[in-house]
């Protein structure tokens, strides 16, 4: 990996590892639904007048019922569920979780008539990544917060479906149209919704939640997808995933140096479990390669 390459990888890792520790930052003064309805429409300011520049609104909105499912599954359910579980769980806890997402991916596979080959391997690290689960939720995490992991796996199952979805019907379609036209739609929704249930803060949030909301939507969103592009121009689609594994790792870090999170034995346990059988999972899957603007399921988080 060239230089260049090593400080696009080092930044995404940064970019996508610390939306957990922002989000609980956020919520600490929050509604979930106003977190939501700030970092997309942050983001959605950042992102979008680029995609209308480079013309890629349009041809997004033809596809808009796929676009439509892709949205719901992909940023309009998964982060207000996890914005929710974090009021709960610790963000370490959180991230971790979260990395279970291509486990579930193999069967989201399955049920899309796209089953992958498995091998030997592959299964094992299902296994593995089941064990390490099971670690964090029935070691680490209290029976009080169980709620909070439910809130999670809604998180990962909508992971999981999203990418497949952008998969089937959307792969030709830009990346950074996608992206943005989604997170604009997700605002829309989020608008009325946060009126409604009177989400909108009586007065302005603390500086630490104000420069966070504005970090998950340019940082963790806009900026992580420029970031991603450029990624996948240096190093290639396949070799950039690999970012999954260093994800859980900026999580937990975070969440220790920051919020003096509780980093336990089973944390760690179930952080090498957990990204050890996403590791395996996805070794020498035979996949087609994704298309070099097609986001990945990580940008959402």
């Amino acid at each position: 990996m060239t230089r260049r390459g090593i400080v696009l990888f080092a930044a995404l890792g940064i970019a996508w590892g610390i939306p957990y520790l922002l989000i609980k930052i956020s919520v600490g003064e929050l509604d979930p639904a106003m977190v939501v309805l700030g970092r997309t429409a942050i983001g959605a300011l950042f992102l979008l007048p680029l995609a209308f520049a480079r013309r890629q609104v349009l041809v997004v909105l033809k596809r808009w019922r796929p676009l439509l499912a892709y949205t719901a599954l992909e940023i309009v359910l998964p982060w207000f569920f996890l914005s929710a579980a974090e009021q709960r769980l610790p963000s370490s806890t959180s991230g971790l979780l979260l990395a279970a997402v291509p486990l579930v991916g193999v069967g989201v596979a399955f049920l899309f008539g796209r089953p992958a080959r498995l091998t030997l391997l592959n299964w094992l690290g299902i296994l593995v990544g089941m064990l390490g689960v099971a670690a964090l939720v029935g070691l680490d995490v209290a029976g009080s917060d169980l709620v909070g992991v439910l809130e999670i796996v809604v998180t990962v199952v909508g992971y999981a479906f999203g990418p497949a979805i952008l998969s089937k019907w959307m792969s030709d379609l830009p990346g950074l149209g996608v992206v943005s036209v989604s997170l604009t739609l997700t605002a829309i929704v989020y608008l009325p919704v946060v009126a409604l249930t009177g989400g909108f803060p009586a007065q302005l949030p603390s500086p630490p939640v104000v420069v966070s909301i504005i970090l998950l939507g340019v940082v963790c969103s806009a900026v992580a997808f420029l970031i991603m592009f450029a990624l996948v121009g240096e190093i290639g689609p396949v070799r950039m995933t690999t970012i999954t594994y260093v994800n859980p790792a900026v999580a937990i870090i975070a969440g220790a140096l920051v919020l003096h999170e509780l980093v336990t034995v089973w944390t760690i346990v179930g952080f090498v479990l957990v990204v050890g059988g996403a590791f395996l999972v996805t070794w020498h899957r035979a996949i087609a390669p994704p298309d070099p603007e097609a986001p990945p399921a990580e940008l959402a988080q």
